[in-house]
């Protein structure tokens, strides 16, 4: 029987060296090996006629050996053969270098299944394959991710031997009904299946299986961690409907049914024992704040304290501000934190736990602050925030007195992002959540208007900037980089710019000179930022060049014109964020997407943007275009290592997340095999 936890320099043919060369990829143990999965496979039993053939292109060939013969070299060191193949629809040359041993291999007659790029020689005016595996059987063969020194041969040959010593009964952890239900083999022959595959459905069958533990473990994991908070208690907190309607009669707006039906959901839960675990979704200006502050509002009428936490400063600057309006006739005492600067509405408030709402950025946490009476976490932009910090509030109990006696209540707990997510990939990346979505934007939004620009259309579209400018109005320009490599040659007109530094160079001295622009990126000091913001909010500036940290939150009315260098180098959710920043005020805003790719991807790709102004909609493009790394940090969800699943596969999200609940719902203390993998798939995934 094969000891999965063996180091592989126990092995057969592996020593200290290669086994140095094995960690590299991350195999250590033999587990680590079998569990290393194939990047693709060389299918030979598909093979492409010779006729078919293109050049720079890589095929396998099925064909017959007409002639064979070693060349003379002028480099002594080197021997080449050269081969003629042929098959019912044309001819091909073959070489291979260095390899003299092929010639009592290889026979004039005999039919070989040969892999490799076409070429072309162009003194004889044909084309020419340079073999990368050969085969005389219509065979699948694994191809794995290499390091320096090691061979795709070596992979193979050492993986094999561990697989014909697996033992099922030790190895798998679905229960019976889970397999037969969703029609899974079992995972000794999907891990000998997607290393060896006999055919195409064998390699079919585990991948399916395979991935399906994946997410199936990913659901079962979150689920467990949403059971175990609804065993925990909450401060129930009493709904005062005069007050909230008071309240929403004094904004100057009226709230969309989308914001008042999730308000709702919110403010139920908060009336409950169990602690809320919800996730806000909403498209960019959708009016997600006013939802979370009613919800600050209920706790504070409740003698409960909130935390509101932040990615950025600039965005917990801006919270500040707004939800200090929002609540100007209310007696709410609110407080500001971040890594810079320790800063108060109210100079009567000495310490921090005296807030009723105290707002920051991860220096909250860091800074280590006592709340006496936490009863509600509002975190913005979740996904920006580690699981980690996420949970170091929400874990900790309330104390019932300065004492240090516990009540055992546990604050009831509201995420919300700005990056629409489609529902199904939000019920798997946060599985332990509720969901709310405000899925409609207040009527008096105008649509913005975006366009493609083509480099020929630069200028023009410069002077449209600058008239919209004059009318009194201001633009954000978006830059990727903040600033050019030390190594790369600075050219001011370079209409492929892609750095913030450079192109408020350019647009200052020789684009809009006559303007007032300011420059802003994460590199910049805190106090640094703010000036620029203010300048700018205060209309003392024209145009902001920015990196992606004005992505998210930043409220400028006046802002009618959003430009964004090397689109291309930002996904679809992004760039939607980005023109988000626009179309706040009454004015007609524009979004101009800037890009010199001829790639017919990429034009598909900012065409989508031009067509939609809907973010779920561009949020599915992106996943199924980029994949979902573009619309989460994935290595915050605890979905980073997804090796054979794809998020894009909603039909398994859902079969894997039904599985799931199932097992919870009956106990998952009755699978102990089940709730052992549990625990190393957490320990894998980095989740707390």
């Amino acid at each position: 029987m094969l000891n999965l936890d063996q180091s592989v320099e126990n092995l057969v043919g592996i020593g200290p060296k290669m086994a140095g060369k094995l960690e590299r990829l991350g195999i250590e143990i033999v587990r680590d090996l079998i569990f290393y999965y194939p990047r693709t496979w060389m299918d030979f039993s598909k093979f492409t006629k010779i006729s078919s053939l293109r050049i720079n292109e890589s095929y396998i060939i099925k064909a017959k050996i007409n002639s064979i013969e070693p060349i003379r070299s002028q480099k002594k060191w080197m021997s080449i053969i050269h081969a003629e193949l042929e098959d019912v629809t044309g001819k091909v040359q073959v070489i291979w270098f260095n390899q003299p041993y092929l010639l009592n291999i290889l026979k004039v007659g005999d039919e070989w299944l040969l892999s490799g790029k076409v070429g072309w020689d162009f003194k004889n005016k044909n084309k020419t394959l340079e073999p990368s595996q050969m085969e005389k059987d219509e065979i699948i063969l694994p191809v794995y991710p290499l390091t320096e020194g090691l061979t795709q041969k070596f992979l193979r040959k050492i993986i094999k031997p561990q697989l014909a010593r697996l033992s099922n009964s030790e190895l798998e952890f679905l229960p019976d009904e889970v397999l037969k239900h969703e029609n899974l083999v079992d995972l000794k022959t999907a891990l000998q299946n997607i290393h060896f595959p006999q055919s195409a459905k064998d390699l079919h069958t585990a991948k399916k299986r395979l991935a399906f533990d994946e997410l199936f473990l990913t659901a079962l994991r979150f689920l467990s961690v949403k059971k175990e908070l609804q065993q925990n208690l909450a401060p129930a907190m009493q709904i005062d409907e005069e007050l909230l309607k008071n309240f929403v009669k004094s904004l100057p707006y009226k709230l969309t049914n989308a914001q008042r039906k999730s308000a709702w959901e919110i403010i139920k839960d908060l009336n409950r024992k169990v602690p809320m675990n919800r996730l806000l979704e909403g498209d960019v200006g959708s009016g997600k704040t006013v939802v979370a502050a009613m919800a600050a509002l209920v706790a504070s009428n409740n003698k409960y304290q909130t935390v509101w936490l932040a990615p950025t400063e600039i965005l917990t600057n801006q919270h500040f501000q707004n939800i200090c309006k929002l609540f100007k006739n209310y007696p709410i005492k609110i407080g500001l934190i971040t890594s810079s600067k320790k800063q108060f509405n109210n100079q009567a408030i000495k310490q921090y736990n005296s807030c009723d709402l105290l707002i920051g950025t991860h220096a909250l946490i860091k800074k280590n602050i006592t709340i006496p009476k936490l009863g509600l976490i509002i975190i913005d932009e979740q996904h920006r925030f580690g699981v980690k910090q996420r949970s170091y509030l929400r874990n900790k109990p309330i104390p019932t007195s300065k004492v240090g006696r516990f009540s055992g209540l546990v604050p009831h707990f509201l995420s919300m992002t700005a990056t629409p997510i489609p529902r199904t990939l939000a019920l798997a990346l946060y599985g332990d959540l509720d969901i709310s979505i405000i899925d409609e934007l207040p009527k008096e939004r105008q649509q913005i208007i975006t366009k493609v620009i083509e480099p020929k259309d630069r200028n023009t579209t410069y002077k449209f900037i600058e008239k919209e400018i004059k009318l009194g109005r201001q633009a954000f320009v978006v830059c990727p980089l903040i600033e050019e490599t030390e190594n790369s040659k600075i050219n001011l007109f370079d209409t492929d710019r892609k750095s913030a530094v450079a192109e408020f160079e350019k647009l200052s001295k020789y684009v809009f000179p006559s303007l007032r622009i300011g420059l802003i990126h994460g590199k910049l000091k805190s106090k640094e930022k703010d000036v620029v913001m203010t300048n700018f909010k205060n209309r003392r500036l024209d145009v902001l060049v920015s990196t992606a940290v004005i992505e998210v939150g930043i409220d400028i009315p006046n802002a009618t014109v959003m430009m964004i260098e090397s689109a291309d180098r930002f996904g679809l959710a992004q760039l939607h964020q980005f023109r988000g920043r626009v179309g706040r005020g009454k004015e007609q805003s524009y979004c101009f997407l800037f890009s010199d790719s001829d790639s017919a991807k990429t034009k598909e790709r900012l065409n989508a943007m031009r067509r939609s102004n809907n973010g779920f909609e561009l949020a599915q493009a992106d996943l199924e275009q980029r994949g979902p790394g573009e619309l989460i940090g994935l290595a915050q969800s605890g979905l980073e290592d997804l090796k054979m699943a794809k998020l894009t596969d909603t039909i398994n999200l859902s079969k894997a997340r039904s599985a799931a609940e199932k097992i919870i719902k009956s106990g998952l203390e009755k699978y102990p095999k089940l709730c052992a993998k549990l625990k190393a798939f957490e320990t894998e995934k980095h989740l707390e």
